[in-house]
């Protein structure tokens, strides 16, 4: 039973039923039919097709399980499964977070190339000649190197817009929300990557690298289908982005427009009442706001905020530029602090971490430092300190 299962063809053979499964799986998998979840359903398709691949790599590889080098023939075939697997977890994992920064006619091109270029390097393998099929070789091994340090490039670029998009969006840190798309990237990169190492190791260790193989794809597959069923929160950011910016760009250069042109049309008076009754009214609905805690409440836009507040994003906006002078998000981070810390000192018996829920900190690392950052030491020392921290 030990030396079937350290057969290298009955571990491709389960790396064969566990990627035809996996793609089964994610297909069958429902997301809502809206213009947000376009690119959520794009990205499934993608993941899917990225293990259909792998499964007919791996059936490819068995069915010649008969020559006399299949070994290296593994080695060959698993390099393959690599080039793809990176393409196309990359396309669709930055499309999710960034939709049309990979152009899907350039990406097409590039399938279309490692498609092609997997043909002639097993077709070299198959030939006589052994110095072509070095030459293939070392060519698609540059090619993939090349191809995978592009790729990260790209998505660190693209990783980076996602978390100011959220910064934007959303009033508190929800970086921690989306780490896991960074991580299973730098997974799935290190693990394509570690093929090369396999290549120049003694052939028969390529089913080590196929096992360890079978175990990314269950946990990339893990975490992609949990997102699946909580998405709302890049698919309320990111779609907004996509479908509202254009809107919201027209509404400010309106606004600004109309404060700037005032005068000249005869209007400026009423354009400076209308700001100043806004800013009235949104005084008053915030007093209302403030009292009754509503910035405990975390996972709301500032879409949202404005709706509870009766006025709108740009005029919000707006008001905390001219009237308060700090943006909507450093002023509520404030006033969780503020109450936090008037907590920590009147509630010794509940934990630190449930007085920062509760003051509407989602993340116990984002409170902590927000902690830090405002009042200049930990949370801990605070109530250590009863309010006093100078005093040590």
């Amino acid at each position: 039973m030990l030396s079937q299962f350290l057969d290298i063809k009955f571990i491709q053979g389960i790396a064969l039923t566990v990627s035809l499964t996996l793609a089964v799986l994610i297909m069958l998998i429902n997301v809502p039919r809206t213009e947000y979840a376009k690119k959520l359903t794009r990205a499934k398709a993608t993941i899917a097709t990225n293990f259909l691949v792998g499964a007919f790599i791996f059936g490819y590889t068995i069915y010649h399980s008969d020559i006399p080098d299949y070994e290296e023939f593994s080695v060959l075939t698993t390099l393959i499964i690599a080039a793809f697997s990176s393409i196309l977890t990359s396309y669709s994992l930055i499309n999710l977070m960034q939709p049309r920064y990979i152009d899907s006619g350039k990406f097409m091109i590039s399938v279309f190339i490692l498609f092609f270029a997997s043909a002639m390097l097993t077709e070299s393998f198959f030939s006589e000649n052994t110095g072509f099929h070095k030459g293939m070789l070392i060519t698609a091994i540059v090619l993939f190197v090349f191809q995978n340090s592009y790729l990260i490039i790209i998505f660190d670029k693209a990783y980076k817009k996602s978390l100011d998009l959220l910064e934007k969006y959303y009033d508190e840190d929800e970086e921690h929300k989306v780490k896991w798309i960074r991580f299973c990237y730098i997974l799935t990169m290190l693990t394509t990557m570690f093929v090369l190492i396999y290549m120049f190791l003694p052939k028969g260790l390529i089913k080590i690298y196929n096992f360890f193989y079978i175990l990314y794809m269950v946990y990339f597959a893990g975490n992609f289908i949990s997102f699946l069923g909580s998405h709302k929160l890049l698919l309320d950011a990111f779609g907004h982005s996509a479908f509202s910016e254009q809107k919201q760009g027209k509404r400010r250069k309106s606004l600004a427009k109309r404060q700037r042109t005032g005068d000249e049309d005869g209007l400026g008076e009423t354009n400076t009442d209308e700001v100043s009754g806004e800013f009235a009214s949104i005084e008053t609905s915030l007093k209302k706001w403030v009292a009754e805690k509503k910035y405990r409440e975390y996972d709301k836009s500032r879409e949202e905020v404005a709706h509870e507040l009766g006025t709108t994003r740009e005029m919000l906006q707006l008001y905390f530029s001219e009237k308060v002078g700090e943006d909507f998000r450093t002023w509520r981070t404030r006033l969780r602090i503020n109450d936090a810390k008037q907590m920590l000192l009147e509630k010794k018996d509940t934990s630190i971490n449930l007085i920062g829920e509760i003051a509407g900190f989602s993340d116990r690392s984002n409170f902590h430092r927000q902690f830090t950052k405002f009042v200049g030491c930990t949370p801990k020392k605070w109530r250590d300190t009863s309010g006093n921290p100078e005093a040590i």
